[in-house]
């Protein structure tokens, strides 16, 4: 009886054990997930001596309420060591769920800087990545909702953008600000362009679409909103001022991703309108690898149109 209690113990302890080493191998899988999405852990090549730096922000915002909004800043290779150099900043804008450090953890943003910088193969650039919403899984598009405190378009196009330009060494113009997005992020990066054509010179969408969902609780129980916040409808308006302004458009859609038509419509109304742009299908959906794939081509694409203003 008694060994039999010993034994079946021993079992217990046994199974307790690969139990607990299961659950940690999960933990650890899921935390990798969520930071890295499947894939390998950001790193420097080899030929980066001196690596950038992340430091997170809080933005006060009068456009949301008063409160101060979380961001983080990526200050390039060589910020700390060129005192007198100011820097052309991309804003990125992560999609839906989504936050803001997925741009440097999965699509590795801050080494693609690091390494065209060190490669001289383009300019260094301060990266700027806000937090779109109250939490992880709260929708708000990046546009000026009707709840108040909630203008999250202004947030990005001024209160941000100040609070950038007064506390970094930036290229503090038009010329010197390039602002993108992924997914939900690329239709916020037109919408937030198109509502601030002084703000911004370059704007890319990554996988983004330029048809707004029909949100009641951001647009409005009827819709009032939705008119203001199309890139479809605001581009037509603004086409002279875009086209005196040179305001550049790049985008892509990936050859399975439903989003691709649409975008190609807005690419022909861009060619009608006479307003410089780039767009192209991209092999590949909706997803992570298809973002990672194109990230150096969006960087250089951005680098290289704020360093010839």
């Amino acid at each position: 009886m008694i060994a039999a209690r010993v034994k079946g113990a021993s079992t217990a302890a046994v199974l307790a054990g690969f139990l607990a080493v299961g659950l940690v191998g999960a933990h650890g899988y899921l935390g990798n997930f969520l930071h890295y999405r499947g894939f390998d852990a950001p790193r420097e090549p080899a030929f980066v001596a001196q690596p950038g730096t992340t430091q997170p922000i809080a933005v006060p915002s009068s456009a949301l309420g008063g409160r101060s909004q979380q961001a983080y800043v990526y200050l390039p290779s060589g910020y700390g060591t060129q005192p007198r150099r100011r820097y052309a900043v991309l804003y990125l804008l992560h999609g839906f769920p989504g936050r803001p450090l997925a741009f440097l953890e999965t699509v590795q943003m801050g080494v693609i800087d690091d390494a065209l910088t060190a490669e001289g193969r383009a300019q260094p650039l301060i990266l700027v990545m806000p937090f779109g919403s109250t939490s992880t899984f709260t929708d708000e598009e990046w546009v000026n909702g009707v709840a108040p405190g909630n203008g999250w378009s202004t947030f990005v196009a001024r209160d941000l953008v100040r609070y950038v330009d007064s506390h970094y060494r930036t290229v503090a113009t038009r010329t010197g600000r390039a602002i993108a997005g992924l997914s939900e992020g690329g239709y916020g990066a037109f919408d937030i362009a198109l509502q601030h054509p002084r703000e911004f010179s370059v704007v890319e969408s990554w996988s983004g679409y330029q048809r707004p969902d029909k949100l009641r609780s951001i647009f409005g129980p009827r819709l009032r909103l939705l008119p203001a916040n199309d890139p479809r409808l605001l581009v037509r308006r603004l086409a002279p001022r875009l086209r005196a302004l040179g305001t550049y458009f790049w985008f892509y859609s990936g050859s399975t991703d439903r989003l691709h038509k649409q975008n190609a419509a807005f690419a022909e109304e861009l060619r009608s309108l006479r307003l410089p742009h780039h767009y192209f299908v991209a092999y590949g959906g909706h997803n992570w690898a298809l973002w990672r794939d194109n990230a150096r081509s969006a960087y250089v694409v951005a680098a290289d149109r704020l360093a010839h203003g």
